[in-house]
């Protein structure tokens, strides 16, 4: 079952959970280490003999082993997810059990928000599916790119190629050659091109953008494309309060947000793409450029007053809604912007802002002078480490939970949990 936070340990302070430096000393070869949700589990790839890989999870490695293994990844109910190749196939495993079936490969693995189902894209005999709980669909493809997986885990989409053609078949190519498969079944209608294919959020509806001519873009819901066509369009999202389907688009005048088919944002912009939706869908974000070259974020319609030279990304709601916040790039240093408002404090480089339950802070991780760390409000915690996890808050939003590997002097390389109260931090 789904691991919810209030299960979690928030007993604050540092606890080691692994030593890095010991599975280094039984194993020739260690991968990159990663953490599980609640910190509990620390996992890598190892060698355990010549020409044999398997899982390291804390003090014991998974039973079987594997010709190859790759792309560890924790589920959010805190199973392990690595692709595996055993005699030639690749599949799935979980916690070191395999899916029945195998594939000539299997890549890109997504998970539901609960960790309940998983989605692999896979190939074998030279045709391309998507595989959902080890079930491969029932129809492939000759190209299958884009995977789209719905909130559930329960539910995949692609692009397709629905009809062959040659290299230099520029006919058959220019009639429409490409569409969406949703849990393999394909649209009624092709296109020129089509990318970015997107499901709703129980997965009965599916959108892309498409081009329908060789110079006229637009977004296909259905398979049904709006009426309006465009010099160009970025990737549809769905609204997950009434379903309906938003887009940037290129205008005469800019690029601006259409919904459903119609404009949505009075205003046009330099460039603009990414939106995101509050939690509620009643409002609406995107990273937008005012000018050439200068990047910020738009809220519903609205671009905040700082600007970045250099990037605008990893759009995140407040859980109310009531706030944003971005990573920003300016002049190779970053930082975060919340509201509109970088923090005082600039970094080698950060990653995705996280908020508190209660939408009054923000932690990342962030690197500063070649370690990493996590920082509140900009203010660094008072550890540092080889690498640092992304941040989770308590469910009281009191406390932090940091996951990351350090090295000390004495005890050498380890993986640690710690959990930090935010009035001993921020006073």
């Amino acid at each position: 079952m789904y691991c919810e936070k209030d299960h979690w340990d928030w007993e604050p302070g540092a606890r080691e959970v692994a030593d890095i430096d010991s599975w280094k000393s039984e194993h020739s070869y260690v991968e990159e280490v990663y953490a599980s949700p609640d910190g509990e589990k620390a996992a890598a790839v190892v060698k355990t003999e010549e020409g044999e890989f398997s899982l390291r999870v804390n003090d014991a490695t998974w039973e079987p082993s594997f010709d190859r293994a790759w792309y560890p990844r924790f589920a959010p109910d805190g199973r392990l997810t690595a692709l595996v190749s055993s005699g030639g196939e690749w599949t799935l495993a979980i916690d070191g059990v395999l899916w029945e079936n195998g594939f000539d490969f299997a890549w890109d693995t997504r998970l539901g928000a609960d960790g309940a189902h998983a989605v692999v894209a896979v190939q074998r005999g030279g045709r391309y599916a998507a595989a959902v709980d080890g079930e491969a669909w029932e129809d492939d493809f000759a190209d299958f790119t884009g995977l789209a997986v719905s909130e559930d885990g329960l539910h995949a989409a692609a692009v397709v190629q629905t009809k062959p053609f040659g290299q230099a078949d520029i006919e058959t190519f220019q009639q429409g050659c490409y569409s969406v498969a949703v849990d393999g079944k394909v649209w009624d209608r092709s296109f020129v091109n089509a990318w970015n294919p997107a499901l709703s959020p129980d997965g009965v509806r599916s959108a892309a953008t498409v081009r329908t001519s060789l110079y006229d873009y637009s977004i296909a819901v259905d398979g049904e494309p709006w009426k309006a066509s465009f010099p160009c369009a970025w990737e549809p999202r769905f609204n997950p309060k009434d379903g309906s389907v938003w887009a940037p688009v290129k205008t005469p005048g800019g690029w601006t947000l259409f919904r459903d088919g119609e404009r949505a944002w009075k205003k046009d912009f330099v460039e603009l793409w990414r939106h995101s939706f509050s939690p509620d869908g009643k409002r609406v974000a995107a990273v937008v450029a005012k000018t050439f070259g200068r990047w910020t974020v738009a809220v519903d319609g609205k671009p905040w007053s700082a600007t970045f030279g250099d990037m605008v990304t990893d759009l995140a709601w407040s859980p109310d809604g009531a706030r944003a916040a971005a990573t920003g790039k300016d002049k190779g240093r970053w930082t975060i912007v919340v509201d509109g408002k970088p923090w005082p404090a600039s970094f080698d480089r950060v990653w995705p802002p996280v908020w508190s339950p209660d939408g009054r802070h923000t932690a990342a991780r962030v690197k500063k002078n070649g370690s990493e760390t996590v920082a509140v409000d900009g203010r660094l915690i008072s550890e540092s480490f080889v690498k640092v996890f992304t941040p989770s808050w308590s469910p009281d939003g009191t406390k932090l939970l940091v996951r990351g590997v350090r090295t000390a002097a004495s005890a050498g390389r380890a993986y640690v949990r710690s959990v930090v109260s935010l009035s001993e931090f921020l006073g």
